[in-house]
């Protein structure tokens, strides 16, 4: 056996090993710095070479190692391979921020005088970015609404790129049928990305689908602690090549800390994402029966107009449950601000329970008008449960919903 495939071989365990196992082991040499456990992090921003024989023959592409920071690190790598086993990915790119990821994918695959289409539950600086910033670089984008196959059929031309979408999305976790994605896809021969990150590889798997690249903003559910930025592109090595050309020359990289977060927290993400799936599947079931609340969306729910996408195509349904709140914006108000356990915040995927409005939060700058255009209405709450105890997240929210329905008493009164 080469030393080359030797040393390929040694990238953790391979083979038909359990998801759990590969998400502590994969991508590790066996062999590491001082015997460590933990992969190293390995703080430099360049690497030294021996002599100008070595020079020559990296440069050749007779050796493997590492040359600047901005082309690749070796706590990066470890990360990358990891959550390519995971995944089941040929390749994947971490970048430093989930935005970052997506930004770079979407300049790496188009040129100008090109299209692309998106669905219209996209995230909101995703949207923003395709249909504001894109057309700076004489790229063009269609929205479509969300779920109408038909009219996506429709929008592909014989300049359009690639499809991208979200599943589940953002706020109301619908979820996109991948087999039909995939079918008008093949049919106009186009790319297909789907930004996987409310789902996580322990969950759904896009690219068994066909789908070509997958996106995941590794600061939630894969790192998993509220504590790091990063996101990753996943894929055939020669798309993420593209993206990783691209990805050099921009100059987003992660850090080598974070890679090291990355991995301490993908080694209990399977963990994680089994109890914040049993766990939201706990509060959401509690909150469809609740007085205080008007609607809940979670696809877990057989009430959820996705539900039987998501049993078909996922293996869990998530740690995010959306919902409307009965009363208006005060009651939601007092509902939020009675709040004991769950942190108002605008992330997801961690330890920690979040719960965010998304009309003040993310939506603020826009009117009323044209929030409920986009469906943010003043009473829809966003909550991503942690791993805390089911019966504690469920008694926190009871006793602030119970609250939302007593208003403030008046100075004075």
């Amino acid at each position: 056996m080469s030393k080359r495939k030797k040393r390929q071989s040694s990238h953790g365990p391979t083979g038909k090993l359990g998801f759990a196992t590969r998400a502590v082991h994969a991508g590790e040499d066996r062999e590491r710095y001082a015997d460590s456990i933990t992969t190293p992090i390995v703080q430099t921003s360049t690497y030294a070479f021996k002599d100008s024989k070595e020079i020559r023959a990296y440069t050749r592409g007779n050796k493997e190692r590492f040359e600047y920071g901005r082309y690749g690190n070796p706590t990066e790598t470890v990360a990358q391979r990891r959550l390519a086993a995971l995944e089941g990915a040929e390749d994947c790119v971490l970048s430093a921020s989930g935005m970052s990821a997506i930004t770079t994918t979407i300049l790496a695959l188009v040129r100008s005088r090109d299209h692309i289409v998106i669905t219209d539950d996209a995230y909101k600086k995703t949207l923003e970015f395709c249909s504001q910033y894109l057309q700076r670089f004489g790229v063009e984008c269609t929205i479509v609404p969300f779920g109408d196959y038909d009219a996506l059929d429709r929008a592909v031309g014989r300049r359009t790129r690639f499809i991208f979408s979200e599943s589940p999305t953002n706020p109301y976790l619908n979820i996109f049928d991948l087999v039909r994605l995939r079918e008008i896809a093949k049919k106009h021969n186009v790319l297909t990305l789907i930004d996987s990150t409310f789902a996580t590889p322990y969950n759904q798997r896009p690219l068994e689908f066909g789908v070509d690249l997958v996106i995941h903003s590794c600061t939630k559910y894969l790192a998993g602690h509220n504590d790091i930025l990063a996101g990753a592109v996943l894929g055939s090595k020669e798309l993420v090549d593209k993206v990783r050309d691209l990805h050099n020359a921009f100059g987003g990289v992660i850090d080598p800390h974070c890679c090291y977060l990355l991995l301490r927290g993908l080694k209990t993400f399977p963990l994680r994402v089994a109890v914040q799936n049993e766990t939201a599947m706990r509060v959401a079931r509690f909150l469809e029966g609740h007085p205080c609340i008007k609607r809940v969306y979670y696809p877990g729910l057989e009430s959820h107009p996705h539900h039987k996408t998501a049993v078909e195509q996922m293996t869990g349904f998530g740690g995010v449950v959306s919902f409307d709140v009965k009363g208006g914006l005060a009651a939601t108000n007092r509902f939020l601000d009675n709040l004991k356990l769950c942190y108002i915040a605008p992330s997801l995927g961690g330890v920690e329970t979040l719960i965010t409005h998304p009309a003040s939060v993310s939506y603020y700058n826009l009117t009323r008008k044209e929030r409920y255009a986009l469906g943010i209405t003043d009473t829809l709450v966003r909550l991503a449960v942690g791993v805390e105890e089911a019966d504690d997240i469920i008694a926190d929210l009871d006793q602030a919903l119970k609250a939302s329905r007593r208003p403030r008493k008046r100075a004075g009164g």
